[in-house]
């Protein structure tokens, strides 16, 4: 048996590639583009990038940073590079050294814009519709000029709650929308949805729909079943088994105590890597082996560096064997329910570990 002592991640790019396409027959008649704005959620903005832009023939990507931007432009050369936070003192270097297309949110950035236009770029102008985070507001757009709406190469908004189908925000936003386009934006391009917004419907697709947190795997609908593929799996060595006495006290402040005799197994993963403290006492990870799936649980409290887990009643587990921690069947969207949050938090803070052994299948 190999003494292994790092985690694993595990970052399945062709079913990051069927999300696309699935998420893209959704929405046949708009350009499907992809958001890869922090690092891909955490899976390497420069590997995801370059495997839809070769593989999925992806030409327009969404970042939030410049420096985002200006990291995958050699894995994209043809593609438009969006830049959701826009266009400052500190990053317009990048926008012109990278060809980088910046999102307009307010009067000020505009007039930012206008100080330091690039050739051959019409920047996005951002409208607030009712989610009432960036955007202009309507009072503001009265003072564009005509010269100033034929300059933009796109429309945007956001959607505040399209992970409900039915929620009344949903028609308030794409009237707003519908309406404040017709009157200021009538022959531009338009974009209203990302992930979520892709499942409501084809009226609010519009020209362009930006694939994020779906295409991850990710279900963005919590009462909608899941038709993505899980594309991130996790695994931890176990690094030590041993008994545990009944009456003893597992971990950091003594939270749990062994009722009767137990065995224990130490799993080399913790919040130091990105797994949830929350899940002290309540986590579950599950070892794969002999042609069966044995759920474990998570006891005490979750360390920097390790969980303990109770194995109690499982024969076949021997140090240096993987436990999956994340995969097909426990997914983000079940740890984020069983850890008190979101999915995207929690691929977002697994992903961007650096402590992590990386492995992309493709």
């Amino acid at each position: 048996m190999p003494v292994l002592t790092r985690p694993v991640l595990e970052i399945n790019l062709p079913a990051l590639l069927d999300n696309y396409y699935n998420l893209q027959k959704l929405a046949p008649n708009a350009i499907a583009a992809a958001v890869v704005k922090d690092d891909a959620y955490g899976l390497g903005a420069e590997e995801v990038s370059a495997y839809l832009y070769k593989y999925g023939n992806c030409r327009h990507f969404f970042v939030a940073h410049a420096v985002e931007g200006a990291n995958i432009r050699s894995q994209i050369p043809e593609a438009i590079i969006y830049v959701l936070q826009g266009m400052g003192d500190d990053n317009v270097s990048l926008f012109k050294r990278y060809n980088l297309t910046p999102v307009i949110s307010s009067s000020e950035q505009l007039i930012f814009w206008k100080q330091n236009r690039i050739t051959d770029i019409k920047p996005v102008v951002h409208i607030e519709t009712g989610l009432n985070r960036l955007g202009f507001r309507e009072q503001d757009l009265a003072g564009l000029s005509t010269e100033d709406i034929a300059g933009f190469g796109l429309v945007m908004s956001h959607l505040a709650c399209a992970d409900v189908c039915g929620h009344f925000m949903n028609v308030k936003q794409l009237d707003n929308f519908i309406r404040l386009r017709n009157q200021y934006f009538k022959d531009i391009p338009a974009s209203l949805s990302a992930s979520d917004g892709v499942f409501l419907g084809e009226e609010y697709h519009f020209d362009m729909v930006r694939l994020g947190a779906a295409m991850y795997g990710i279900n963005t609908a919590p009462n909608r079943p899941n038709t993505m593929k899980a594309i991130v799996t996790v695994k931890a060595p176990v690094l030590e088994i041993a008994p545990l006495a009944q009456g003893e006290y597992v971990g950091y402040s003594a939270t749990y105590r062994a009722d009767t005799q137990r065995n224990i197994a130490i799993v080399s993963i913790g919040y130091g890597d990105g797994y949830p403290r929350s899940l002290s006492n309540v986590g579950k990870v599950y070892l794969h082996k002999n042609h069966q799936r044995s759920e474990i649980r998570v006891i005490g409290r979750v360390s920097m560096d390790n969980l303990i887990c109770d194995v109690t009643g499982i024969s076949n587990i021997e140090v240096g064997d993987m436990v999956n921690i994340l995969d097909d069947t426990y997914t983000l969207d079940n740890i984020g329910q069983d850890a008190g949050t979101i999915s995207y938090e929690i691929l977002s803070r697994i992903g961007k570990n650096t402590r992590f052994e990386r492995r992309y299948l493709k």
